[in-house]
């Protein structure tokens, strides 16, 4: 089988893209008859338009438990980034301290201009010491550190980070979180003052991202804007998609503890069944973690071969860096835990993914990689 196959096809990378959830899809089509208006216009269809967005808002901010005015819509959860991250800095030189394991989105804005970036390093779970990220933005004068990033969870080994506990220790510098990889999955940590989402990644459309900045923050828009003032606009609004996102959100919200409960379960299976393949690395914390993702590498194994081999059986993992341009460049997720970085795959659950795809996958993996080493001379 190649990709596109029939129902048999198991879908086995929805930490890149979630395919588009029922209450999304639902809802989509029939907005996108009534939102098509400008949401700032007075005559009817704005108005509709209007309605719909804030209902999304409502939705959104319910769904996540903060304020209505403090959610924003993007375009994609890369402009969320930018524009919380750098909206967060007061001076252009003011340097930036971020995880050795964030997005390349977020440590591209963190350096943007030429901004210095002071990386803290993880541990081999892929975590970040609280003290060592407190003392990396402490360094110099009280105001020398502009923002200070970093994520939820890992979107690449599932780790978890002691957001909280980093924030109580900056001492008033502001807090950036990357929650792409997280938003909906697990319930948000406090002590933030700005925090991103992808909807793609909890089953809404592609095109919409989620910003949000807390009332207290200092936060001006990075950006040249028609309305420099409001913060819950940011140019003209894909309505529809922001609503499908939404709704979505709600959903996987509303179903998170059962498919979370069924997905951790079966990513322990996988776990344990690959760890007994011969030189491989199973990555990233085994209990703290997203519930539906888990890397693993395979020594003497080529990461391309091995992804490509197993989408001919019909399997879809990911391998490489989840953030690079190049998935085929090695990982710097990996690379900065001290893992194996080579003949990696990670493996990312869907709502609907069932124990007997995963059990079909984890039959078929253990002669695929035997196959790839024989034929590198490999016994």
């Amino acid at each position: 089988m190649g990709i596109g196959a029939g129902d048999g096809y198991a879908y086995l990378d929805a930490a890149s893209s979630e395919p588009l959830h029922p209450a999304a899809r639902d809802v989509l089509l029939a907005a996108v008859d009534q939102g098509y208006a400008d949401p700032r216009r007075l005559h009817g269809p704005g108005r509709n338009a209007r309605l719909l967005i804030d209902n999304a808002r409502e939705v959104v901010a319910e769904s996540l438990a903060v304020a209505r005015d403090e959610v924003v819509f993007t375009s994609s959860g890369t402009e969320a980034v930018q524009l919380g991250l750098l909206g967060l800095v007061r001076t252009e030189t003011a340097p930036a301290v971020v995880s050795a394991v964030e997005h390349q989105a977020v440590t591209d804005a963190a350096g943007w201009h030429g901004r210095v970036v002071r990386t803290v390093p993880v541990d081999r779970l892929g975590r970040v010491d609280p003290e060592t990220v407190a003392e990396a933005a402490a360094t110099g004068a009280p105001e020398a550190t502009g923002v200070v990033a970093v994520q939820h969870a890992n979107h690449e080994v599932g780790t978890v980070q002691p957001v909280e506990q980093v924030a109580e220790r900056l001492g008033g510098v502001p807090l950036f979180v990357d929650a792409c990889a997280s938003m909906g999955r697990l319930p948000l940590p406090d002590g933030w003052s700005a925090l991103a989402g992808s909807a793609h990644k909890w089953g809404g459309p592609t095109g919409v991202g989620v910003l949000v900045v807390r009332r207290r923050a200092w936060w001006a828009r990075p950006y040249p804007t028609d309305d420099p003032v409001a913060r819950t606009e940011h140019g003209f609004t894909d309505v529809p998609g922001a609503l499908a996102a939404a709704a979505a959100l709600r959903a996987v919200v509303a179903e998170r503890d059962e498919v979370g409960r069924r997905q951790r379960e079966l990513i322990d299976l996988v776990r344990a069944r690959v760890a007994a393949i011969p030189d491989v690395d199973v990555v990233g914390d085994p209990d703290d973690r997203l519930p539906h993702l888990v890397t693993f590498s395979f020594l003497y194994v080529d990461g391309e071969a091995l992804v490509t081999e197993l989408d001919r059986l019909g399997f879809g993992l990911a391998s490489g860096s989840a953030c690079a341009s190049d998935t085929r460049e090695p990982s710097r997720v990996l690379t900065a835990m001290g893992a194996l970085t080579h003949g990696n795959a990670r493996l990312s659950l869907t709502r609907d993914t069932t124990r007997a795809q995963v059990e079909a996958l984890l039959d078929a993996l253990p002669a695929v990689v035997a196959r790839i080493r024989a034929q590198v001379g490999i016994a």
